[in-house]
């Protein structure tokens, strides 16, 4: 069974948890909002001078039989970026792993794409290859 399958946490509330949790670890910036026609969401914050963005992705409301359904797997979803997103701040703030380390894949450079954006394609491309890519990051 999915994590918080079956929450009564509502969207609004997971929205605000998020929010909260940037700001008890020390986010100085927080945004989100959604692109409907695209059924995504996007939370980003700022932390240790860092842009971290989660693209969070919809459920489709024509894919549930019924609207009670649909919207529960809409605060399911919202639910899950909570948890990974508090896992991850605490993991932080705990020592465990260095901010870059854990936010790794969100951080946005420069050019406004992630960290994921620039390197999941170099990696699918290395194991269809089957060699390494080189790295090439703005002017090097």
């Amino acid at each position: 069974m999915p994590y918080a399958a079956n929450t009564e946490v509502s969207v609004d509330k997971s929205r605000a948890e998020i929010e909260a949790l940037a700001r008890k670890y020390s986010a100085d910036q927080f945004v989100s909002g959604w692109k409907e026609d695209q059924h995504q969401a996007t939370v980003q914050f700022r932390c240790q001078q860092r842009y971290v963005k989660f693209v969070l992705p919809l459920p489709v409301q024509k894919d549930y039989s019924n609207r009670r359904k649909f919207e529960q797997a809409e605060r399911r979803i919202w639910r899950a970026l909570a948890l990974i997103i508090k896992a991850k701040l605490e993991a932080v703030s705990s020592g465990i792993v260095s901010f870059e380390e854990e936010f790794m894949a969100h951080i946005v450079m420069p050019d406004g794409k992630t960290m994921a954006e620039h390197f999941v394609p170099q990696i699918e491309a290395a194991y269809t290859d089957k060699r390494i890519p080189q790295l090439q990051i703005g002017g090097f």
